[in-house]
């Protein structure tokens, strides 16, 4: 019976014996149209962080380390105030506090500020452990906020004004930086007063944890690398990552201040600083180790949070960037690849759901089947960029030829992730664009070491299925079966395309729903 469903869909498609009504071609017309523009949106992302790639090898071929250290004497530095902004972290509060006070910097210019939102059991674990430090002597204050207004962005603002350093270095609760943190990169501010900002490399305190982790620490590797650094090689636009970072607090305040309009906010300020005159150091070799989301409702969470941010941030930012006299043409496109990156996610969904009706109309508009290897060139860099920095950026201190197995086993189960997250990251792409706004909620973090540890601890897993999850579970079915309906009718050329959309969604939804239950 499948033999004649094969022969017969042969026949339909190859001969020209059939031909389309008019209401047929326009819809032919319309899918094609669709996954077009989706399709050459993701080929030009693509060809921009090629761009950025050449300019990262480029960089790092003439220069293989950060910039040299400069030597300031102890009497020297300057007074330094360390922001800790948490809602909710009471399973790494205390380690947070405790690994700040270990910083090597001179007792009396260091302000250690412990900004808390909270409104559970972190509060008192908080306040004690601050408490703690101040009767050895540390220049430490627990700072509450029972409003919440302007979330983080508010915390940071509200936090300057009680603060009296001259730089401001900001760690998110799962943030543990190494003891020279200060010593590595306060002394460039000191030659350089163009320097705004000291970013540095998140590295990952539980990459091997699971499959779930190990895929966030593949992409976050390529934007810590190829192109943080890469974009600073290209004299284009960065970004502070909202943490790992030093302010320099002038910067702040002549661009400014923090302003909560966006759930991006460290994306904001860094664009309007530099737009500003000041530029950002970015140290790709210094690292410091934080927690990634361990679970997938938490993951899309912080998806929702990035993806809605940038949109937002997109919004607000790019008639300025285009209106600005000191950026060249360059500098513009870059940020405008950057600022509208989120939305690729919105371009990946359209160009999957309309990969399926296209599969089959596309040669009664006369479109031939090798016009898709023409955007090969896309996927291929994405492949280069991707190997770049889990590989030949050297950041992990393990063999070659282990990360490249590593590599080989894992990139095609990243795509799988990236396109099962499409549906939902493009609603958060919508919504920043439409400008509706939402709480900024805060990525629950569990102080996950190795796989003996659990994120079955209750209190920040909220057990409720939302339509996005079942959409997506929806989405698995419909590639399934055009999975099955292009081999039933001999049209392979989506296949491979369609599995991975099928496994991604699939795995989205599967997870999504067990980790609900993780109590």
């Amino acid at each position: 019976m499948l033999l004649q469903i094969k022969k017969l869909g042969d026949y339909y498609f190859t001969t020209d014996n059939f031909v389309p009504s008019d209401g047929q071609v326009l819809f032919a017309k319309i899918c094609f149209s669709i996954y077009l523009i989706s399709l050459i949106f993701t080929t030009i992302y693509c060809l921009f962080q090629l761009q950025l790639w050449i300019k990262y090898r480029k960089y790092r071929k003439e220069h293989p380390t950060d910039p040299p250290l400069p030597v300031i004497k102890d009497a020297d530095l300057p007074v330094v105030t360390v922001q800790l902004p948490m809602f909710n972290e009471m399973y790494v509060a205390e380690k947070l506090i405790d690994v700040i006070t270990k910083f090597d910097y001179p007792k009396d210019k260091l302000e250690i500020h412990v900004l808390d939102d909270s409104t559970d059991d972190t509060q008192t674990i908080a306040a004690n452990k601050v408490q703690e430090y101040k009767n050895k002597g540390f220049n430490i204050e627990y700072i509450h906020r029972t409003n919440r207004q302007g979330y983080k962005a508010g915390a940071l603002k509200e936090g300057m004004e009680k603060a009296t350093g001259e730089f401001m270095a900001i760690f998110d609760a799962d943030f543990e930086p190494h003891p020279d943190f200060l010593r590595k990169t306060i002394p460039y501010f000191l030659t350089d007063p163009t320097i705004g900002v000291v970013q540095t490399r998140w590295e990952h305190s539980n990459e091997d944890y699971s499959m779930i982790t190990k895929l966030q620490a593949l992409q976050l590797n390529v934007h810590f690398t190829v192109e943080q650094m890469g974009r600073s090689a290209g004299n284009f636009l960065l970004q502070f990552n909202g943490t790992a970072g030093v302010w320099r607090r002038k910067t702040i305040d002549d661009a400014g201040g923090w302003e909560a309009d966006t759930l991006t906010e460290d994306l904001d300020l860094s664009y309007r600083a530099q737009m500003k005159g000041y530029r950002i150091l970015y140290l790709e070799k210094l690292g410091s180790p934080a927690e990634l989301p361990a679970e997938m409702n938490a993951l899309k969470g912080q998806q929702h949070r990035w993806m809605k941010g940038g949109a937002e941030s997109a919004k607000k930012l790019l008639p300025s960037v285009w209106k600005s006299n000191s950026l060249t043409f360059w500098q513009k496109m870059q940020a405008t690849g950057h600022l509208v990156s989120s939305s690729l996610f919105l371009f990946v969904f359209l160009l999957g759901v309309a990969s399926v009706p296209v599969m089959h109309t596309m040669h009664w508009i006369g479109i031939p089947k090798k016009f898709f290897s023409w955007f090969m060139a896309g996927f291929l860099s994405m492949v280069i960029v991707y190997y770049t920095a889990n590989i030949k950026a050297d950041i992990k201190g393990v063999s070659k030829e282990k990360l490249f197995w590593r590599f080989l086993g894992l990139y095609p189960l990243f795509l799988c992730l990236s396109m099962g997250l499409a549906l939902h990251n493009a609603i958060a792409v919508i919504q920043g664009w439409w400008g509706k706004k939402s709480e900024f909620v805060r990525t629950p973090k569990f102080n996950i070491r190795n796989v003996t540890d659990s994120v079955k601890k209750g209190n920040y897993i909220k057990a409720k299925l939302k339509w996005p999850t079942i959409m997506e579970g929806v989405l698995c079915v419909y590639f399934t079966l055009g999975v099955l309906d292009g081999i039933i009718w001999n049209n392979t050329e989506f296949l491979i395309f369609h599995i991975m959309l099928a496994l991604g969604y699939g795995s989205i939804c599967y997870y999504s729903i067990k980790h609900m239950n993780m109590k």
